[in-house]
């Protein structure tokens, strides 16, 4: 089974998706333009670690500038929007009702994205914190809280007034993710920027953000849709799916701990970096609950389960870097270094966003009702994606392990280092390159896919799967 139809008759609608169009591809479309605008910046910012000289007349790219722009316009800007969408469409799917409150979430998205637009002006302008994935000035993070509080409004609704009392597991990850994102962003603001909290406790804080922010928002939102389109392409009930309420909890209760890594070395209790570790090492039993789950991803085609497969494999790795990272020893040689980015990228980027573009594969032809405009377009983005990632990720690590062994030599100069890893940096560039390329023809596949001028519609476009491919609650 694939999810590229030659007809648009192999799309699954129905009455929740036709009610829903407009609000969930406002959403998906609003992520993938802010995904190749943190493309854009990213390769900005790749340029520039070979070529300092890059933009450097230009106030408002700066390197640090820049890299902060990068990140607020991939966390919030593509991960918020497309993140949001998926979780309202699963959510609405497996309620059983359409999707209520849909004009709160047009509106929410529209102020969620100008508050995105603002905070990224202020940040060029020069007046951004200087925390990890909370660089956006503080008068903006007011006005996010709002909007998104808006848009999962939809989400929440059909949450509890679903159908049936028993949750699915893709309930579990949407439903956490709704609810855990406010907390951590209103928690985060009061500490770090409304009554900042003194001393080393704010970078434990900000640490604690910034591993939160990806394990309690964007990867339960990846494993939601996973849990959702995995069982739905290959027909059958996941197996070891009894397991998955223990991998859901162990993630919730001990991802946001693993932060303490980045604190190695510091002026910190020793405990917050040990605990870094024995989080870590917990999490192994989530990723060996996943790998019980979806083994059988392994055994199907189709365009959006080799997007899931990949990163199902990706986020299990980049689990599997951040434990060997976390031990003192380890990190003696990896921390501060490309090493940190590469296992970044892989995370995000190899894991989150695969995931995320499975996801909008598999349910624009549902939201739509046609199949995507062109084939080839899907097969193209589906390769760069593969060999940006890979390439960048191969790169960075690369570069880090070289940058760590020259930092521990005092008598390596950072001349020297810079030297080393230049060409290695620039074919990072290349790698950036691809990826951006790769969004852009995903954005234009939607473009045509979304807009009845440019893709008609089949006269059946009715397509109804078994309803046991739900798999059953718990």
């Amino acid at each position: 089974m694939t999810n590229v139809p030659t007809n648009a008759g192999s799309a699954e609608v129905t009455a929740l998706d036709s009610q829903a169009r407009g609000p969930l591809l406002l959403l998906l479309g609003s992520g993938l333009v802010w995904l190749v605008v943190s493309g854009f910046l990213a390769l900005i910012t790749s340029i520039q670690l070979h070529s300092p000289q890059f933009m450097a007349d230009c106030s408002w790219f700066t390197f640090g500038r820049t890299q902060a722009l990068r990140d607020t316009a991939f966390i919030y800007g593509w991960g918020g929007n497309a993140g949001l969408g998926i979780a309202l469409w699963i959510l609405g799917r497996l309620g059983g009702y359409p999707l209520r409150g849909l004009n709160w979430s047009v509106v929410g998205t529209l102020f969620w994205n100008l508050g995105i637009a603002a905070g990224m002006a202020g940040i060029a302008s020069g007046d951004m914190t200087g925390f990890s994935f909370l660089q956006l000035p503080r008068y903006v993070l007011p006005l996010l809280v709002v909007a998104y509080a808006a848009i999962a409004m939809s989400g929440v609704l059909a949450w509890s007034g679903r159908r049936t009392d028993g949750m699915y597991a893709s309930q579990w990850y949407a439903v956490a993710a709704l609810f855990l994102f406010p907390w951590l962003l209103c928690a985060a603001q009061a500490v770090l920027l409304w009554w900042p909290v003194r001393g080393t406790v704010q970078a434990v804080a900000a640490s604690w953000y910034g591993q939160a922010v990806w394990t309690l928002w964007l990867a339960p939102v990846a494993l939601a849709a996973a849990y959702y389109i995995v069982p739905k392409v290959v027909g059958r009930v996941l197996p070891s799916y009894e397991s998955a309420p223990l991998g859901f909890w162990t993630l919730i209760f001990v991802g946001s701990w693993t932060g303490g890594r980045h604190l190695i070395g510091g002026p910190v209790p020793a405990w917050i970096p040990t605990m870094a570790v024995v989080s870590a090492s917990l999490l192994i039993f989530h990723y060996l609950v996943l790998i019980l789950n979806f083994r059988v991803a392994f055994q199907t085609g189709g365009t959006a389960i080799r997007f899931i497969r990949f990163g199902l494999i990706a986020y299990m790795l980049a689990g599997l870097a951040e434990l060997l990272t976390s031990f003192r020893g380890v990190a003696l040689h990896t921390q501060f270094t490309f090493f940190s980015t590469a296992i970044e990228q892989l995370g995000l980027y190899g894991g989150v966003s695969m995931m995320f573009f499975g996801a909008i594969y598999y349910l624009v032809p549902r939201l739509t009702g046609n199949a995507w405009a062109s084939a080839g377009l899907v097969s193209g983005h589906r390769v760069l994606m593969v060999v940006g990632i890979v390439l960048s990720i191969v790169t960075l690590a690369y570069a880090g392990i070289v940058q760590g062994a020259g930092l521990l030599d005092d008598k390596t100069t950072f001349a020297t280092i810079f030297g080393q890893i230049r060409m290695t940096l620039v074919v990072n560039s290349a790698a950036q390159l691809i990826l951006v390329t790769g969004n852009v023809l995903l954005l234009v596949n939607l473009v045509r896919s979304a807009c009845p001028f440019t893709n008609e519609r089949p006269a059946t476009s009715i397509f109804r799967q078994p309803s046991k491919l739900e798999a059953h609650a718990s």
